[in-house]
């Protein structure tokens, strides 16, 4: 028998002999029956791995070979509390969990001693100050008007708002959480796609309402869209604005699904779907086909809701879709409201690999070329613009502003706020504090008035150190913000503005013909306001 061999099965057969040779001796000895019913159980694993046909490793290194399956088991939580560097993105950095911890928790978040991020690192960013800068603002009056020239209630928004997150990804005591949270700060609270349950409006903070292509809460039985039970729920005054949604950046055209073991009675009840079977939401929608009928659709909703302001949130994908949107504005005279630029820097939502790393186009690349394209035809002043993706930090928020958007959403910022670890187990129902399951005794763990005072507290601070920072840069209101205040290191030796580094089309430039980017003037010609298959050029 070869060394290779004895010492795989060494350990077992360590096991089996003591059991065999101490059962004579267990009488004599009251000591060794602990021993004894230790290595037999260990004896019993050994055999059980040796029988198992699905792991190799098992077998081949029989109750050793378990201690691989355990490691691996454990491996995040062993990076995450041993291995991980303040500065690691996994996929947010340890110093970025922690910013918002202490901000949800009133705690200073300020830091002595300089700054540990390489100022002379490729990617670096920071926002200029000014020479004379600015008294402080009230964060109050950091607010954005949306409704465009077709509302008539247009709605009063913070520039900082919690993202979409549905009821069935997160658990009730987490709606509860962040709708309070939402009511004590004043700013919304996106219901996402899985409709508005009683958790959103127990404390009676401002919701949008997002539909996604499942239409869960406003659905006949065969899973369309319902006129009559959409309007039901988009007259609440409690609801204020409507959002349609055509993409998410955790999974861009991939459509959503709900666990069968996450369908709940209450989820079912919400949604207005079938217990017992996996809640799926289709990668379309089933109400439009073309540019010209999603806008349609649009106006449809805002007549349904009574003037509200109607918008749609995406994940940029084909560019010459969006353009083809575009188009359809011009030709219908229909216009949205608003349009959420989601970024694939992704989300709660689990997805496959090769959604999450490599479909959808990143946010600043999306929002920056939705931006140019409304000004571009002259539309920019008449719709608003918010953006989501990883955004936790007021630097996050005015780095988004800079490059066209109005106003920001966050997600896993809030989530972190309400005490999500990043576990990454979003989609297991096993979220270790509550946050993202529906088992009741684990969403006991989060306690809703203590948790919904974090979301008042990470709101606030953030807003307090955006007014800090715009103050230093000379502005006083997030709207000031512009390209040419933000810089970015190129090299070594190297930095450019941000007005520098992107292009930025002039107003009307689309409309005129003369088109200065390539890019731009070549995506324009592929659009069709008639569908969303490209003119082929």
């Amino acid at each position: 028998m070869s060394l290779s061999l004895l010492n795989r099965y060494a350990f077992f057969a360590f096991c089996v002999l003591f059991t065999l040779l101490s059962l004579p001796f267990l009488g004599a000895h009251e000591w060794l029956w602990a021993l004894t019913l230790l290595s037999g159980v260990l004896s019993l694993v050994g055999i059980n791995d040796l029988l198992q046909k699905r792991q190799a490793v098992r077998r081949n290194y029989p109750i050793l070979g378990n201690i691989r399956y355990l490691v691996e088991g454990i491996r995040p939580e062993i990076r995450q509390y041993l291995l991980e560097a303040d500065g690691d993105k996994l996929p947010f950095s340890r110093a970025e969990r922690s910013l918002v911890y202490a901000r949800a928790k009133n705690e200073s978040a300020d830091k002595a001693f300089g700054t540990l991020a390489d100022v002379y690192q490729s990617g670096f960013e920071f926002i200029g100050h000014s020479m004379l800068p600015a008294d402080h603002c009230d964060p109050a009056s950091f607010r954005v008007s949306i409704g465009g020239p077709q509302c008539t209630q247009p709605y009063s928004a913070s520039v900082f708002n919690i993202s979409a997150m549905s009821f069935g990804s997160l658990s009730a005591n987490a709606i509860r959480a962040l709708n309070q949270g939402a009511k004590l700060g004043g700013f919304y609270h996106d219901t996402g796609e899985g409709s508005i349950s009683p958790y959103h409006r127990e404390y009676g903070g401002d919701l949008v309402w997002e539909l996604g292509s499942g239409y869960f809460g406003c659905r006949d039985e065969q899973g369309r869209f319902s006129p009559e039970r959409f309007t039901q729920q988009a007259l609440s005054p409690q609801v204020k604005m409507i959002e349609i949604k055509l993409s998410q950046g955790a999974k861009p055209g991939h459509g959503g699904i709900l666990p069968k073991h996450k369908v709940t009675e209450e989820i079912s009840q919400t949604r207005g779907v079938p217990m017992g079977v996996d809640c799926i939401s289709p990668a379309r929608h089933s109400a439009f086909s073309t540019p010209i009928e999603m806008l349609q659709f649009i106006a449809q909703l805002r007549q349904l809701a009574g003037g509200k302001p109607v918008g749609f949130k995406f994940c940029l994908g084909h560019p010459w879709e969006f353009m083809g949107i575009a188009k359809a504005m011009l030709e219908t005279g229909i216009l949205p409201d608003f349009i959420v630029v989601d970024g694939k820097e992704g989300g709660t939502g689990a997805a496959p690999v090769e959604f999450t790393d490599h479909i959808g186009v990143p946010l600043r690349e999306g929002l920056l070329f939705v931006h140019n394209t409304l000004v571009g035809l002259n539309l920019r002043d008449k719709i608003r613009l918010g953006a989501s993706g990883k955004i936790v930090s007021a630097f996050d928020i005015a780095s988004v502003l800079a490059l066209g958007a109005d106003w920001a959403n966050s997600a896993r910022g809030f989530m972190f706020a309400i005490g999500c670890v990043q576990s990454q187990s979003c989609h297991t129902n096993k979220c270790p504090t509550g946050v993202a399951t529906q088992d009741g005794l684990r969403q006991r763990a989060l306690v809703v008035p203590d948790k919904a005072q974090r979301v008042q507290n990470f709101h606030r601070n953030t807003m307090r150190a955006l007014s800090e920072m715009l103050a230093a840069a000379g502005l006083d209101h997030p709207s000031q913000v512009q390209a040419k205040h933000l810089v970015r290191r190129m090299s070594a030796s190297e930095i450019k503005l941000f007005s520098q580094l992107h292009v930025f089309l002039k107003p009307g430039e689309l409309l005129s013909g003369e088109i200065s980017g390539e890019f731009y003037a070549r995506m324009w010609g592929m659009a069709r306001a008639d569908s969303f298959e490209a003119n082929t050029l």
